[in-house]
């Protein structure tokens, strides 16, 4: 059953909430090592590491790393109607609020003549991940996907892990998701060898290194993402998935249940918190969640999921305090569920994807609410933010002075470099005014 933690008549500091919030025991360093190994014989022997490594993790030796165009095409083809209606909708919705995300270029001039502008420049390629382990992502392609061609990135690969039912090859519900986007780079690859050969590329199979690596995985992915950072760029070391709901006693029971549980399924190290100042609806929850648990069709995964240490329900005096807890816990999903949502969401500041209301559960953002759901887990959102056009763009400032703006600050230049013992740079500018 999951645990109940009561913090009613407590005076507790914000920095303590830190210490209190639930956490899953798993630790992204503890799969270092491997995924280091894992890396470097991907780097040293290239596709052979790859294959090796499929057949030992992934249980099947792909006939080819890299999937064929016309087994993407036949994928599209084969794409349930239903399915293919659903993802093309959620192509177009994450199309148009990805489109919003693109930052205008801008042009600031300081003085006459002394102009700073900045743009947003796409890197060229980037290398997306899609999980493939207890459930199929289709809608990770379309979130991977559609801000990096928002964002105008011009070459996009993507790796999903080898599908023993499907013959080494990748699901084929993630290769009709990436025929429908134009993706016809894909590599039955998963992993940390596959964050390894995104990073390092494997000239012999054709595939270049990337700038950029985003999407979700187990914790060796993450590891790996730690251990390339710098190589290239990532988005974050996502984790497993966490939901916490901030609700009152004007939430249906029902449905703060069903969402917990939704997450839950994911995955056994899922964290599903409810923090509450009423006390009436963490008891009902609870009997609900262990209904729902009962005849889930993931049972004992959610069961798991929800007596772990990283799922509780609890109760707090009021909704700031429920406000100040969350916000140290930094969930990567947040549901306000509370009589006012808009004025709960004023009391916050650290989330990787906010929900307001009895009607926008995580499983609208998950699919179709047009958002994206790669989002920071483990606290991650108290300093990063999900994954978005701006995810592949780069702020670049551009400076162009002219010489008579140059000289209205060549004194100050001069006085500057002086005070930092570096005369070679106000002689970079006198130069230009020896013959004056």
């Amino acid at each position: 059953m999951i645990q109940l933690i009561d913090l009613r008549n407590r005076s507790i500091a914000p920095h303590e909430f830190a210490a209190i919030v639930p956490r899953s025991l798993s630790d992204v360093s503890s799969a270092t090592a491997v995924a280091a190994e894992l890396i470097g014989d991907v780097r040293a022997r290239g596709e052979a590491a790859l294959l090796e490594q499929a057949e030992r993790l992934d249980g099947c030796r792909p006939s080819s790393i890299r999937v064929s165009s016309d087994d993407i095409a036949a994928a599209v083809e084969a794409l349930a109607p239903a399915v293919r209606a659903a993802l093309e909708e959620a192509i177009a919705r994450v199309t148009v609020a990805s489109k919003a995300q693109v930052p205008p270029a801008t042009v600031t001039e300081l003085a006459p003549g002394a102009v700073v502008s900045q743009r947003w420049q796409p890197v060229k390629r980037v290398g997306l991940y899609v999980p493939g382990g207890k459930a199929v992502y289709p809608s990770s392609v379309v979130m991977n996907v559609v801000p990096a061609q928002i964002a105008g990135v011009s070459s996009v690969a993507l790796a999903s892990p080898a599908q023993k039912a499907f013959g080494g090859s990748v699901h084929p519900t993630i290769l009709g998701a990436a025929g429908l986007l134009g993706i016809t780079e894909v590599y039955a690859m998963g992993g940390a060898g596959a964050i390894g050969a995104f990073a390092y590329g494997v000239p012999a199979m054709g595939l270049e290194p990337v700038q950029v690596i985003t999407g979700p995985g187990n914790v060796y992915v993450a590891a790996a993402k730690r251990l390339v950072r710098g190589t290239t760029g990532i988005d974050s070391e996502a984790g497993p998935t966490e939901i916490l709901i901030i609700a009152d006693e004007s939430a249906d029971p029902s449905f703060v249940a069903a969402d917990l549980v939704s997450q839950a399924e994911h995955d056994e190290l899922a964290a599903a918190v409810l923090v509450t100042d009423s006390a009436q609806l963490a008891v009902t929850v609870r009997d609900e969640i262990d209904l729902l648990a009962q005849s889930a069709h993931h049972g004992a995964r959610v069961r798991e999921a929800l007596d772990g240490v990283q799922s509780a329900i609890v109760i707090v005096d009021d909704i700031g305090i429920a406000a100040e807890f969350s916000n140290a816990y930094g969930p990567e999903h947040l549901e306000l569920q509370t009589i006012d949502p808009s004025a709960t969401l004023e009391l916050i500041d650290s989330a990787g994807a906010i929900f307001l209301g009895a009607h926008s559960p995580v499983s609208l953002g998950d699919y179709l609410a047009g958002s994206n759901h790669v989002l920071p887990t483990g606290g991650q959102a108290r300093f990063s933010s999900g994954l978005g056009t701006y995810t592949f763009l780069r702020p670049q400032q551009v400076i162009e002075y002219d010489r008579r703006a140059l000289a209205e600050v060549r004194d100050r230049i001069v006085a500057l470099s002086s005070a930092e013992d570096l005369p070679a740079h106000g002689a970079a500018v006198t130069a230009r005014f020896l013959n004056d």
